[in-house]
């Protein structure tokens, strides 16, 4: 599993002119599955998630109560070192990436966070404005 957590001033997830999912002041979390993950990998994510120190004064979103916005992005596994089309190989298909997705949600959420979500399988507009920048790559 693999996410890129951004820290934003706001951030929100459009599908068909509808706002699905938007937060203000809080986590944008990218997040790509692989297929080895399993829901372990995914509470294991969120608990990363969760207590990054990535906000003002090196504080969590467990420490501050921020908000978490996750939208579900296959095209962090992508691979375009043969060239200039990338594969996707190593992404996990929809079938198995959507309940592990679903599962990092979860875990967010019995943890005590706010969490928003974007539509898994719709053509999203995902707009964010960074705070910092501040930008993690967590590889599980």
């Amino acid at each position: 599993m693999r996410a890129v957590v951004q820290t934003v001033g706001r951030a929100g997830v459009t599908v068909d002119g509808e706002v699905v999912g938007a937060i203000d002041d809080g986590l944008l979390v990218l997040l790509g599955v692989t297929h080895t993950d399993t829901v372990e990998t995914a509470r294991t994510m969120a608990r990363k998630v969760h207590e990054l120190r990535i906000l003002d004064d090196e504080r969590s979103a467990a420490d501050t109560g921020a908000p978490i916005l996750v939208v579900s992005q296959f095209t962090l596994y992508g691979d375009a070192r043969k060239g200039r089309r990338p594969t996707w190989t190593a992404a996990a298909p929809a079938e198995v990436a959507e309940p592990l997705v679903a599962a990092v949600v979860e875990a967010l959420r019995a943890r005590g966070a706010k969490v928003e979500t974007g539509r898994f399988r719709a053509h999203m507009l995902v707009e964010s404005v960074n705070v910092g920048p501040r930008t993690v790559l967590l590889d599980l």
